[in-house]
């Protein structure tokens, strides 16, 4: 079994982000109680609904800061699937309300607990500013977020077939956003034009990532070379049982 040693972050700055985190998830579950309460103790049908409405906003924020949890720094992390939570529930947060239609494709990698946690702040605050910005008009809004591997390089692409109501501008989100790919290693690509708007992301993988990207690809072909036997021989039955 082959095991990759991943470098612990900065201690100091681990235990402020820890309670950070947990001070957030104190202030939201206080306020889901304290509204809750409220709605239970009024009688007014119509103020129950709407204290009721803002808990359920609560609960999806709350779940939008669970799914940003920063990954175990001892391992890495399946970044396709942690990825795929963090659009999941701003979705149900943020996009759901504006029928904005979210398609999401991944290819399989494994990235250092802080990085795929850095990526996926990257993919939020992406998703917050199409979410605020962007016009849709007559179409369908439609948002896609792709994570490609092309060779040793990481391709985080967010992109949406709205326009923006200005040129791109870099204001604090994008700001934030340049500067944590720049601690991957990496930059940030925008394109702004009539049929949408595209953030591409690119960042090299470390050592361990890349020996893990590497195992991956090796079971892959291990997988692809044992079934291809099984379908010959199933398809020699079907054709003996034919005749």
């Amino acid at each position: 079994m082959t095991k990759h040693i991943v470098p612990l972050p900065n201690p100091d700055e681990s235990l402020l982000l820890r309670e950070l985190n947990h001070r957030i998830k104190n202030e939201l579950t206080s306020a889901i109680y304290r509204v809750s309460a409220k709605a239970v103790q009024s009688d007014s049908v119509p103020v129950k609904a709407a204290l009721l409405d803002v808990v359920d906003l609560l609960h999806q924020c709350a779940d939008v800061h669970r799914a940003l949890h920063m990954p175990d720094q001892g391992r890495l992390t399946d970044a396709a699937r942690y990825l795929q939570k963090v659009c999941f529930s701003i979705t149900k947060y943020r996009l759901d309300r504006l029928a904005i239609r979210v398609l999401f494709s991944a290819d399989d990698l494994r990235l250092e607990g802080e990085r795929c946690w850095k990526l996926g702040l990257i993919v939020s605050e992406l998703l917050t500013n199409v979410a605020r910005h962007a016009q849709f008009d007559a179409r369908h809004p439609e948002l896609r977020v792709e994570l490609m591997l092309a060779g040793n390089v990481v391709r985080c692409r967010v992109s949406d077939n709205g326009s923006a109501p200005e040129p791109i501008r870099r204001d604090r989100g994008l700001a934030i956003i340049g500067e944590l790919a720049s601690s991957l290693g990496g930059r940030v690509h925008t394109s702004c034009a009539a049929e949408g708007s595209s953030f591409l992301v690119t960042f090299p993988l470390t050592g361990a990532e890349q020996r893990a990207a590497g195992a991956t690809h090796v079971v892959k072909l291990r997988r692809r070379k044992m079934r291809r036997p099984q379908r010959l021989e199933a398809s020699r039955t079907e054709g003996l049982g034919a005749g």
